[in-house]
């Protein structure tokens, strides 16, 4: 039911916004090709994210998260977080959140499972959102607490009135602090997506686009680029509408 809704809003779109579609998702391997090719693991993956946007009152809502990813390399699922953050809207464009997440290790997967706090702070100018977050990493392996920094900024280009709009996002990972159990401090991976975002209906809304994914070799380790399909369902209930950003 979910393919045939995206595949009818596909079609319903102007031939000139289909065009612009056409040439922003064939433009997203260049971002790759962008990145140094030498001594590079590629993958190819699957990302899954249903969101289910909860309003308390007019200001505080709850966001509960379920994250599925799929890898070749790893032998199908290798990754699953369920979570849940409470936002706080101090205006407008300015809503600060607090959450935690629980994260799941699967098959080829060989990190351990993992608890997270996050705080972050997102700021809606028009069509760019901008989200700042900070994640504590309690991982079994060590008793040390491993910080990471990920600032993210996303355009969206609106097509018509029926909220079908183009986006862009880029996010950076920044590991302030080195662990005993395996994290390192310095530049850790960016993340760039391109997309479309369809309503599905009142309460729903969908992010279908390209996810590149690039660590940077560190410590005589290979650099690994991810190519993966990214597929993002939005419930909100009791109408709620606010900034919509990935994970």
């Amino acid at each position: 039911m979910t393919t045939a809704r995206i595949a009818l809003r596909l079609r319903m779109l102007a031939r000139p916004q289909r065009a612009a579609l056409c040439r922003l998702l064939l433009a997203a391997p260049l971002v790759s090709a962008a990145m140094p090719a030498h001594a590079q693991q590629q993958d190819e993956q699957l990302w899954l994210q249903i969101n289910t946007n909860v309003p308390l009152t007019d200001r505080v809502r709850i966001t509960l998260e379920q994250i599925a990813r799929f890898s070749d390399r790893q032998d199908g699922l290798y990754q699953t977080e369920f979570g849940g953050l409470l936002g706080y809207r101090t205006s407008k464009r300015i809503e600060f959140g607090f959450g935690y997440r629980w994260v799941g290790a699967h098959n080829g997967n060989t990190a351990a499972d993992e608890n997270r706090l996050r705080q972050q702070v997102v700021g809606t100018f028009g069509p760019v959102t901008t989200r700042f977050r900070v994640d504590e990493r309690f991982n079994p392996r060590g008793g040390e607490v491993g910080f990471r920094v990920r600032p993210l900024v996303r355009y969206n280009h609106r097509l018509g009135t029926k909220g079908v709009a183009l986006f862009a996002s880029h996010e950076s990972f920044f590991l302030p602090n080195s662990t005993r159990w395996g994290q390192r401090a310095g530049y850790e991976r960016m993340r760039n997506i391109v997309g479309v975002t369809l309503p599905l209906g009142r309460a729903v809304t969908s992010d279908i686009g390209y996810l590149n994914q690039y660590r940077p070799g560190r410590g005589g380790a290979q650099a690994q680029m991810d190519h993966a399909l990214n597929l993002q369902l939005t419930i909100n209930l009791r109408g709620f509408t606010g900034s919509q950003v990935h994970d």
